[in-house]
């Protein structure tokens, strides 16, 4: 009996790491490759073309074209506009959380900007601010500033009062406080600001590249929506997509789980 319980408990232990290893999501994209295949194939039109004339396009382009420098506007853009909106949104969303009086005055303001189209921050910002850099970072900023002050606020609100009463009794400094008691406790909502900020920014740069600037990717899409370059607009989202989700596994979630280290690993 203990032979037989060992051996169940080993192969569920190998089912697990398997399902937690790197297989799982290359078999999932490597699904989604043979189902594009097989539908450009039955459809053989050139409103679908296959992964390999997509994946040609975007290696011809990037030899020989100029995917790679407005691949590096557009994250020029969304960088800046992430930086932006976290640091303005974060210091906005602490403070409305600590202060009722100021939290009561910005509210109707923050539900205003929350329920506010996209598309009207970004047209009044180009109409107000002219086509340039400056007014596209800004309006991608300010359509994320909301969720960020939101999610920060409620970071605030629920931080522990006794934590922050035993570090005043050590008589912990200013900065020791902030790094080993709030911070700690607020690093679930900077996460969950910073996760939905770059899924969220990533989108409305495009629409801003689209709508007022003279490259980038968004730039890029309308040019071959225009022309009916069905390829070169999947080439292009296809090269974005790779790009974003290299960001998630290579970035995001490394400093997600360097920043949550010090929980309590599951039994």
């Amino acid at each position: 009996m203990t032979i037989a319980y060992d051996g169940a408990v080993s192969a569920q232990g190998q089912a697990t790491s398997i399902w937690r290893g790197p297989l799982v999501p290359i078999l999932s994209v490597a699904g989604f490759l043979l189902f594009w295949f097989i539908a450009a194939e039955i459809a053989q039109s050139r409103l679908l073309p296959g992964p390999v004339a997509v994946l040609n396009y975007i290696y011809q382009e990037t030899l020989h074209g100029d995917m790679l420098t407005e691949l590096g506007i557009t994250l020029w853009r969304v960088l800046a506009s992430f930086v932006v909106a976290m640091l303005i949104g974060s210091v906005i969303g602490l403070a409305m959380g600590q202060m009722p009086a100021l939290n009561r005055v910005l509210d109707p303001w923050l539900i205003v900007l929350l329920n506010l189209p996209a598309l009207v921050i970004i047209i009044l910002a180009y109409v107000w601010f002219g086509l340039n850099e400056a007014a596209a970072i800004g309006a991608v900023a300010l359509n994320k500033i909301p969720n960020v002050v939101v999610t920060l606020r409620e970071g605030a609100r629920a931080l522990d009062p006794g934590l922050d009463e035993m570090a005043r009794a050590y008589r912990l400094s200013a900065w020791s406080r902030l790094r080993n008691v709030t911070l700690p406790q607020l690093q679930p909502y900077f996460a969950a600001a910073s996760r939905g900020g770059l899924s969220l920014i990533w989108k409305i740069v495009l629409v801003v590249e689209l709508l007022g600037r003279p490259n980038g990717v968004g730039f890029e899409l309308h040019l071959n929506f225009q022309l009916f370059n069905v390829t070169a607009i999947l080439g292009y989202t296809l090269a974005f997509v790779a790009i974003m989700l290299a960001i998630e596994y290579l970035l995001v979630q490394p400093i997600e789980r360097h920043s949550t280290r010090w929980r309590n690993k599951p039994v």
